[in-house]
């Protein structure tokens, strides 16, 4: 890979002179985008169109975090608020035709957008199964408690994504539902057992077959004591590629969370060691 591996997220509606010098010397792999980053349809075309010129790359890798619900980075575009993960996972469990309906129209019209600005990957589903005693930090990003709905309406958007030409990232593997903090602000530690995980969290991410994953920055202490999954060789060997069998390129999730608990560059560097392919900043 002649890119350095790692995406990264810009300051607003347009580069920085200094974002500009930064691309050009060092080439990243790919550029995210959030709301920050978005006025209008115009503006975020341009700003894209922008970010390929720099980086001369038609097809660089253009990010979103478009989740849906209250992860909504189109938010000024269109309102998507109302269409969390957890929105269609309660239509699949009432009515399974209805939800195959609204949930194509629902992809669809999301990823017009994103083919229209030139944005290529979205970073879903988010594959956590929540729990009752989640933190609400996944909450109505689940589709379910159930792994098995979990799993099937995965695939299901990640299938929806591919029709539309456009990549999808699992998260957060190997799996963020028995969490009790937000990994934004403190690092969840999952005491669970080895059973139960495999039974119920792994269980989607084995199921679901996509070219990027995200990593989560949860300490699970049956597997490592220390590190979170995003740092522990032991998951990323033993649990992501070798039980969950996953092939594709490893995301972290944003090194920048309070989660990691080293400086920046030290927690870029401790990932990529563990076997991270990408460093998300």
């Amino acid at each position: 890979m002649n890119k350095k591996a790692i995406i990264f997220g810009i300051k607003g509606y347009q580069l920085t002179n200094k974002e500009r010098h930064l691309f050009k010397k060092i080439k990243p792999w790919g550029i995210i985008l959030f709301s920050r980053n978005i006025k209008n349809v115009f503006q975020l075309k341009i700003l894209i169109d922008d970010i390929k010129k720099i980086l001369n790359d038609k097809k660089c890798p253009i990010l979103i975090d478009q989740e849906g619900g209250k992860i909504s980075r189109l938010s000024k575009i269109i309102d998507l608020s109302n269409f969390s993960q957890d929105f269609f996972g309660k239509l699949y469990n009432r009515d399974k035709k209805l939800f195959y309906k609204l949930y194509k129209i629902y992809i669809d019209k999301v990823c017009n957008i994103l083919k229209r600005v030139g944005i290529n990957i979205n970073t879903v589903p988010v594959l956590d199964v929540r729990r009752k005693k989640s933190h609400n930090v996944i909450g109505s990003r689940s589709f379910s408690q159930n792994p098995e709905n979990v799993s099937k309406l995965g695939n299901t958007c990640i299938d929806l994504y591919k029709k539309n030409k456009i990549a999808t990232v699992v998260k957060h593997i190997p799996g963020h539902g028995m969490s009790k903090s937000d990994s934004h602000y403190k690092t969840p530690i999952i005491k669970t057992n080895k059973k139960e995980l495999i039974r119920k969290d792994f269980k989607p991410f084995k199921a679901c077959k996509s070219l990027f994953a995200m990593t989560a920055h949860v300490v699970y202490t049956k597997y490592d004591l220390v590190n979170t999954a995003t740092h522990s060789k032991i998951i990323i060997n033993e649990v992501i590629r070798n039980h969950i069998n996953f092939k594709g390129l490893l995301i972290s999730d944003d090194v920048s969370m309070k989660s990691l608990k080293y400086k920046l560059e030290e927690n870029a560097i401790k990932a990529l060691e563990a076997g991270c392919n990408l460093i998300l900043h």
